[in-house]
């Protein structure tokens, strides 16, 4: 049972200092969140974003943690970036990719629009002089 207690202060104190955290970083304008069991107190124009940021790092390092089986959080750290700027990498090539597409779309809408607009100019003048 004062094994249950302590668990039970532990909670308590954590979630203490997450709250104290928490207002602290409101009373500062800066937003408190949760990255990997560690609280940050992070400033930024848009308090909803940086939390989605979090959310993303934080996942990112359970699941790294999950399934590498190490408990250094720094080796989490470094292996959860290395995954992130992966997925930045890859969407990157992706959107050079699209952009590429759309480029040679704009200039095949741009030859045909002319093309039609010169067969358009022929057979107006065609009409005009006949």
């Amino acid at each position: 049972m004062a094994e249950l207690d302590e668990l039970q202060d532990g909670s308590d104190q954590a979630q203490s200092e997450v709250e104290r955290a928490q207002n602290d970083a409101s009373d500062s304008g800066a937003v408190s969140v949760d990255i990997y069991d560690q609280i940050y107190n992070l400033r930024g124009s848009d308090a909803e974003y940086i939390g989605r940021l979090a959310e993303v790092v934080d996942g990112k390092m359970r699941a790294v943690a999950s399934c590498g089986g190490t408990v250094d959080s720094l080796r989490v750290a470094v292996l959860a970036a290395l995954n992130i700027a992966d997925e930045l990498l890859a969407l990157r090539a992706r959107y050079d990719t699209l952009a590429g597409l759309v480029d040679r779309t704009e200039d095949t809408v741009r030859t045909r629009t002319d093309s039609l607009a010169e067969m358009l100019d022929e057979v107006l003048e065609d009409r005009r002089a006949g």
